[in-house]
């Protein structure tokens, strides 16, 4: 990504510039920094895509030893590590190129099997990705990186990326009488309504713990960490610190099939035609199986798509256990004992809730039953907002060239709204915008649309906005014809089954 470019003359680190990391963060990062890169950086492939380095010699650390900028120019430049594409990806790589020549040579020359459709409708996403955005090479992408820079500069001059603290006492007010409202109609035995002003209290409460996630609240980490667990693990019995081991992730590699796990619901939905191949995610470690289960949840997708996101929580609950009981956030440094306190964050949890409240509070099982559903799908439209940005917009990779700025553009949607209902949506409705600067805090996301689109206009990136129902269209259109393309790789493979076709 653009703020992973390296040090260029004069310049501090553009990762440091841009609005992802706290100041203590970039000041850890300056202790790394062992010399400046002159010229135009080049990123290479990361190994986690597929990139291979040579080994490091002994020889090496003589040949890059720094020098004098007085000789610098005297010889030829030696860069630090050289790339070796292995045979497998470089194929995979000639195979997404998105040239028109190319696409039509493999539909008239290569048998049409499964895998050659999949590859082709690669080639056509890429392309029409190519078609839609500004040119990869290096002077408009530095153009759009340096107009990103003097935004994100304007940003911080309107006092933007400082908190409102009087719109989170009106956010606690909320919280507060949602509370109580299912307090008190849990009393008159309305466990239906009850559990449906939980749920409202569960779905406003997120917001905010995404924000202290993002250090977006007092911007000081511990705070804003403790911020979020008591919201998170106390109140709403889901890991923040999964939360952020996930998101991050998802922030640095949006919409990569194979790397964000936001995209990653195998076998449940897929909203890219690559996940029929049977990808890998470096995320979870393991093989995305295109297998029986998957061919007939996949190819229901956009029928399901709504029933499946009303037990979305339940799958939150199963993804905080496995990475608090599996030890899988930080055990050093200053976030060790965020564990310890989340962990007993989700005992309090139940403790409240599953025991005070369903068991002790509810005399029979059909009506704890009522309320535990109820409160929990009262959450979907979270869910539906989540997805809603991302499941429609390109999962294309167009290579190590793309700035930043129209990455983060062309594979995220902002949803128009309201400002009314702002408080419903939470700051979800501008993803596109706080993927530019996810340090923004919501309340004043609003603000820097504007910002943002004048942006977009200057550069000639697209800014998808759409309504909410518009948008929902669009993501079942989206599903349904990823829907479509297993049907037709299902029938590919089976006429080369019946034909005995083998390669």
């Amino acid at each position: 990504m653009e703020c992973g470019r390296g040090w260029r003359e004069g310049e501090e680190l553009t990762l440091t510039r841009c609005r992802l990391h706290s100041p203590e963060a970039r000041a850890m990062m300056n202790r790394y920094r062992i010399g400046r890169v002159e010229g135009r950086w080049v990123n290479f492939l990361p190994p986690i895509q597929g990139g291979v380095f040579r080994p490091f010699r002994k020889e090496d650390e003589q040949e890059d030893t720094l020098r004098p900028s007085s000789h610098a120019s005297s010889r030829s430049p030696s860069p630090p590590a050289v790339f070796d594409e292995p045979e497998g990806l470089r194929d995979r790589k000639a195979k997404e190129a998105p040239s028109v020549s190319s696409v039509e040579e493999d539909e008239t020359e290569k048998p049409f099997d499964g895998m050659a459709h999949l590859d082709m409708l690669t080639k056509k996403e890429i392309k029409l990705d190519l078609e839609r955005y500004p040119p990869l090479d290096d002077a408009t992408q530095d153009e759009i990186i340096n107009k990103y820079r003097l935004l994100n500069q304007r940003i911080r001059d309107e006092g933007l990326f400082q908190c409102n603290y009087r719109a989170y006492g009106i956010e606690c007010c909320r919280y507060t009488l949602l509370f109580i409202a299912m307090l008190f109609f849990l009393r008159l035995g309305w466990y239906a309504t009850s559990g449906f002003f939980l749920g409202a209290f569960w779905h406003q409460l997120v917001f905010t713990a995404h924000d202290a996630g993002h250090m977006g609240i007092t911007h000081d980490f511990h705070i804003d960490s403790v911020i979020g667990i008591v919201i998170a693990d106390f109140l709403g019995g889901l890991s923040l610190g999964w939360w952020k081991h996930n998101h991050n992730v998802h922030h640095i590699v949006t919409n990569s099939p194979e790397h964000d796990p936001d995209i990653e619901h195998m076998p449940f939905f897929a909203i890219s035609h690559r996940f029929l191949s049977s990808l890998r995610s470096t995320y979870y470690e393991r093989v995305m199986t295109y297998d029986r289960a998957a061919q007939v949840l996949i190819s229901v997708q956009n029928y399901t798509y709504y029933i499946l996101l009303l037990f979305g929580r339940f799958n939150l609950y199963r993804l905080s256990w496995a990475f608090l009981i599996f030890g899988k956030g930080p055990k050093r440094g200053p976030a060790w004992w965020h564990r310890h306190l989340e962990i007993a964050g989700t005992i309090f949890f139940w403790a409240w809730f599953g025991y005070a409240l369903v068991y002790r509070s509810i005399p029979t099982n059909s009506q704890r039953l009522i309320f535990v559903l109820v409160s929990h799908m009262v959450t979907a439209p979270l869910h539906v907002q989540i997805t809603l940005s991302h499941f429609a917009m390109s999962t294309a990779d167009l290579g190590t060239t793309e700035s930043f700025p129209q990455k983060m553009l062309r594979t995220t949607m902002d949803v128009d709204c309201p400002e009314w209902l702002d408080w419903f949506h939470g700051g979800l409705q501008f993803q596109a915008i706080h993927h530019l600067y996810p340090r923004i805090p919501r309340h004043n996301l609003r603000r820097t649309q504007n910002l943002v689109m004048g942006f977009c206009k200057e550069v000639g990136i697209p800014y998808a906005l759409y309504g909410f129902a518009d948008g929902n269209r669009v993501v079942i259109g989206r599903l349904g014809e990823v829907a479509r393309q297993a049907a037709i790789l299902k029938k590919c493979q089976a006429v080369i089954a019946k034909e005995g076709i083998h390669h």
